[in-house]
């Protein structure tokens, strides 16, 4: 029917319509051949496709709490997030039905872990981002992997090596230039204490980062009691300083409902999904390295930060030590 119809046209409109269809058969395979591809690359990369997601969702992170503070204090975002990161995980154990794992005796590992962290980590963070440029407090922090290194050799007895004190300079060489901006005479005391902050976030998370490591709980619940207990020190927190939680509006809400989701718990999850169904699960971590970078790019555009060239040329640095370290590490793993 359809080609009876079809030689009813003129030549030049036949010529015209076949090409049509020619093109319309091209697409169509070229869009089946892409989808087939899309998802044969899924199945085999749903890690890295995981790893990203969450890297990018950990970029925003920084920025989110630059825009929370300017309407609540640190003392009120690190409660409300808190709270919010505690339903989160105890929605989970709910779902995975692990209400075996719901004990105390079982659970003591979290009463020191959840004073490091969220408790005490997120504290001096959130103080350090309310006085620093995002970009200041964000560099600073991410000097953790470099305490990570040190703690293990203290706690797990790792061999620090000539190359890892080669590296952990050059990080701090990075620090040296975004704490002082390379303008010493133009220093003011809130950098000397909001650097100081966002350095001690970096030890806190080194010393947790080994301890959690030597934890063998499963991860959602352990979380949980980490959350929860951090909970009672922050009531204890908020008795002896006597601090106000009350919001003006419930909107301000939304900045820690956000932390606690993408900076403090679903992300969390995920990361450790990603980094369980790997096929190389140091490929998978490496990808964290690229979180500060985006992290200043958002910086820029929704805190509306001017990024200094010294906080490049220092994250430069600061990531040059961590993959100094990382590369070495590797190194040694595979000649065992």
């Amino acid at each position: 029917m359809f080609t009876q119809g079809f030689c009813q046209f003129s030549p030049p409109l036949k010529i015209c319509l076949s090409y049509i269809i020619k093109i319309f058969n091209f697409v169509n395979s070229l869009f089946e051949n892409f989808l087939n591809f899309f998802i044969i690359f899924f199945m085999k990369k749903k890690s890295y496709i995981l790893g990203i997601i969450v890297v990018i969702l950990w970029s925003t992170a920084a920025s989110a709490f630059k825009i929370s503070l300017r309407y609540i204090d640190h003392i009120q975002l690190l409660f409300y997030s808190i709270v919010f990161s505690s339903i989160f995980f105890f929605s989970l154990i709910l779902i995975r039905k692990n209400f075996g794992e719901l004990k105390i005796k079982k659970n003591l590992n979290s009463i020191f872990l959840g004073f490091l962290n969220p408790f005490l980590y997120y504290l001096i963070l959130f103080k350090s981002y309310s006085i620093l440029k995002g970009q200041e407090a964000l560099c600073l922090n991410y000097t953790w992997p470099i305490w990570i290194v040190i703690f293990s050799a203290i706690f797990m007895k790792n061999k620090i090596y000539l190359e890892n004190i080669f590296a952990i300079f050059l990080s701090y060489t990075g620090v040296f230039i975004i704490f002082t901006n390379l303008k010493l005479r133009n220093f003011n005391i809130n950098n000397y204490y909001g650097s100081f902050l966002a350095l001690s976030s970096a030890i806190i998370w080194g010393i947790y980062w080994v301890l959690n490591v030597k934890d063998k709980r499963e991860d959602n619940v352990k979380l949980f009691f980490n959350f929860l207990f951090s909970i009672l020190y922050f009531f204890i927190f908020i008795f002896i300083k006597g601090f106000n939680l009350k919001l003006k509006s419930i909107f301000y809400l939304i900045g820690p409902l956000y932390v606690s989701l993408f900076e403090m718990g679903l992300t969390f999850v995920l990361w450790i999904k990603a980094l369980r169904i790997s096929e190389n699960s140091t490929r998978i971590a490496n990808l964290i390295f690229l979180s500060p970078f985006f992290s200043l790019f958002l910086l820029s555009i929704f805190a509306n930060e001017k990024i200094l060239i010294t906080t490049i040329i220092g994250l430069f640095f600061i990531i040059s030590g961590i993959l100094i370290n990382e590369f070495f590490l590797t190194k040694r793993k595979n000649r065992i």
